[in-house]
């Protein structure tokens, strides 16, 4: 176990911020699997959070993943002189960090995310990991590799509930088994250039192209979009840059979202997000 003081930092936030779909409530905590690692953590008071690893996996692994390295104070403190909306907005969601996760991991994910909601998507991802990944020590199972899905067949897809995005894993898994789909590669593109390179995968329009930039290859610039997000960012403007979150607008939009969701009847009335 390791127990640290983490500051603008919320387990709870992050879990159900939409940006990740394996990581669940798991009594007083939460419980992720992310490149084929486990872990537990939990609150321990007093700004603090426990994690069921070594500092040294702590330190080697998990910090990056949850991004500790940048300073989200920074992010608030820009948006301290933004309008009321902005302002409500990044206090409700100051506890969410964008996670660094493996940009296989999460194209797959937000391809067969596309209209569904955030529980049937961590139902499908669930089911692609029993039935085509890894199994890890302690239970549960890593994402399937590449190759595993390519290999799965659309029908075996679609039995896990991907429906009619099953053709488009399918294309994705294929282009990166062969090495067609480089992400190495990928990462070495500006903004424009990887947009412009996973908008040629069937299935990945603006919205998923945006996502996979800012959730899988941590690019703060990317704010992926939708009717809901579009109908909130509506009420501050929706130009970020004028209201001082040009660099980073896809925190803001997490922000947003944890915002959105939480106030949902008072800011769109019955129909929610």
């Amino acid at each position: 176990m390791f127990t640290c003081a983490i500051p603008y930092f919320d387990a709870a936030a992050i879990a159900g911020s939409g940006q990740c779909f394996r990581m669940d409530a798991d009594g007083d905590g939460w419980s992720l699997i992310a490149a084929g690692r486990r872990l537990r953590v939990a609150p321990a008071g007093a700004g603090r959070w426990r994690f069921s690893c070594s500092r040294a996996a702590f330190e080697g692994f998990w910090r990056g993943y949850f991004d500790l390295d940048t300073d989200y104070g920074a992010f608030q403190r820009a948006l301290e002189t933004a309008d009321p909306f902005l302002r409500a907005a990044a206090e409700r969601g100051s506890g969410v960090r964008i996670l660094r996760q493996e940009p296989f991991e999460t194209l797959i994910c937000f391809l067969l995310s596309q209209r569904k909601s955030i529980p049937a998507i961590r139902t499908a991802v669930r089911a692609l990991c029993a039935r085509f990944g890894a199994p890890l020590r302690g239970g549960g199972s890593a994402f399937p590799t590449p190759a595993a899905l390519a290999a799965a067949g659309e029908d075996a897809l679609r039995a896990c509930g991907l429906g009619y995005r099953a053709p488009y894993v399918a294309e994705a898994a294929r282009r990166a088994a062969c090495g067609a789909l480089d992400f190495g590669a990928l990462a070495a593109l500006p903004d424009d250039g990887l947009e412009a390179a996973l908008r040629t995968l069937p299935g990945v329009g603006p919205k998923v192209a945006a996502c996979v930039m800012l959730f899988g290859f941590h690019r703060l610039r990317a704010f992926p979009r939708d009717v809901w997000m579009n109908r909130a960012a509506a009420l501050c403007g929706g130009d970020f840059a004028l209201c001082g979150c040009g660099g980073f607008e896809g925190v803001v939009q997490q922000y947003i979202f944890c915002y959105a969701r939480a106030e949902r009847a008072f800011l769109f009335g019955k129909e929610g997000v």
